[in-house]
């Protein structure tokens, strides 16, 4: 591994659209529309987004029926998000001044 795996994979996840789409697919697997509704942004843009993610191997997707059905990818980035909040609990507590500009972590 070089520092351009880790550049690709956390340029994918400074984007804040990016980091709203994983965050919902964490909750639950989604079809593109219901991405749409629930983070209200046009579907060309969220289209965009969601196709760099999957490249990136960061979410999935599957066909069913005529949708696509957009997950997160469990074997590796799920458990990212886990270390990343447990960072967040235990160094971070909301101190700092990116959370105290979005909010504190939970």
């Amino acid at each position: 591994m070089t520092y351009r795996t880790y550049h690709v994979f956390f340029r994918n996840l400074s984007n804040e659209l990016k980091v709203r789409i994983v965050a919902e697919l964490k909750k639950k697997d989604l079809c593109v529309n219901n991405l749409r509704e629930k983070l209200n942004v046009e579907q060309s843009k969220l289209s965009h987004a969601l196709a760099s993610l999957k490249s990136c191997g960061i979410v999935n997707s599957m066909v069913d029926g005529k949708k696509r059905v957009y997950s997160l990818n469990k074997k590796t980035v799920l458990p990212i998000l886990n270390i990343i909040d447990r960072h967040g609990k235990e160094f971070c507590k909301g101190n700092c001044e990116e959370c105290q500009k979005y909010g504190r972590v939970k």
